[in-house]
């Protein structure tokens, strides 16, 4: 009985152990966020982590003026000053009632082929500047061309049904972790940030990438 006992001791504390070992080792990776600084907070996702780099994920609406303004005076300042280190990506999540999914599926068809940002930058303008929420097939080869696309290839992408599965994806995603309103802002899969304000965003990924050169 007294062996039995000592067995089911010893059993008790190397699983305690393990559980010690496996915390340790999730907050010492790369993607753990303890001792951040700057406001955050951590959500239940894998790490999308690339070496000496930040990933943003930035769930947004093109038809959002808020998305538009985040773009314009946050998205940009941070991609001047971290230039390569910052990788910012697009995740469309449709929130404004009563829009097509056209723009969403430009967007992706255009990332397949190369021309995501630029085709970001031209539907926002398009869309907040310039007043036009119809994205018909006429008006789409002109933005195509001026992203540099070939018109054929990018309709034909376009039809093919796979940019629309990337935006349902992307929704999919954004429900998952919670998101309920644009912009939002995910660092590296699994640190979400609610204060985006471009000093806040500025310490949070500076942080990130002295952990990683420390570490």
């Amino acid at each position: 009985m007294k062996e039995l006992l000592m067995k089911i001791h010893n059993l008790f504390m190397i699983t305690i152990l393990g559980w010690v070992l496996l915390f340790s080792a999730s907050s010492d990776c790369f993607g753990g966020t303890d001792k951040l600084p700057g406001e955050y907070r951590t959500i239940d996702e894998p790490s999308i982590h690339e070496p000496g780099k930040v990933i943003l994920l930035e769930f947004a609406d093109f038809y959002c003026p808020h998305c538009h303004m985040f773009e314009q005076t946050v998205v940009s300042k941070l991609k001047k000053e971290f230039g390569n280190h910052l990788k910012v990506r697009f995740v469309g999540f449709p929130v404004m009632r009563g829009k097509l999914p056209t723009a969403f599926e430009m967007y992706e068809q255009a990332r397949k082929m190369g021309k995501g940002q630029e085709m970001k930058r031209v539907l926002f303008r398009t869309i907040h500047h310039e007043k036009i929420q119809i994205l018909d097939k006429r008006l789409r080869v002109f933005l195509i061309r001026e992203v540099g696309l070939d018109v054929e290839k990018f309709e034909k992408g376009l039809a093919s049904g796979q940019p629309y599965k990337a935006l349902e994806e992307g929704k999919a995603w954004g429900e998952r972790i919670g998101v309920t309103h644009t912009p939002t802002v995910v660092l590296n899969g699994n640190i979400r940030v609610d204060n985006l304000d471009v000093e806040n965003l500025r310490t949070l990924i500076r942080g990130i990438l002295k952990k990683e050169k420390a570490g």
